[in-house]
């Protein structure tokens, strides 16, 4: 019964970790993209206005950069809870 208390806490723990990495991405896509745009773009990066910028590339940075935050925060779960190699 032990092990099956730490599967269910492994994978609400997981599912936490995904809901704020994916939370974190929406604001930076939809958010700075889109909602924010007007008052980002009274800032420049690059020479372009920061919401043009966010809705072009900022976006696809931040998700690469959650991918690796995600890969690391799963490597101390499996570690925590036994599932590492």
């Amino acid at each position: 019964m032990k092990k099956d208390e730490n599967a269910i806490k492994y994978w609400k723990e997981n599912l936490r970790y995904l809901a704020i990495l994916l939370v974190i991405w929406f604001v930076a896509s939809y958010g700075a993209g889109i909602l924010f745009k007007d008052e980002l773009n009274e800032f420049t990066l690059g020479g372009f206005k920061l919401g043009f910028w966010f809705a072009q590339q900022g976006s696809i940075y931040v998700f690469v950069i959650l991918i690796f935050v995600y890969v690391r925060l799963m490597n101390k779960l499996d570690e925590k809870y036994g599932y590492n190699e």
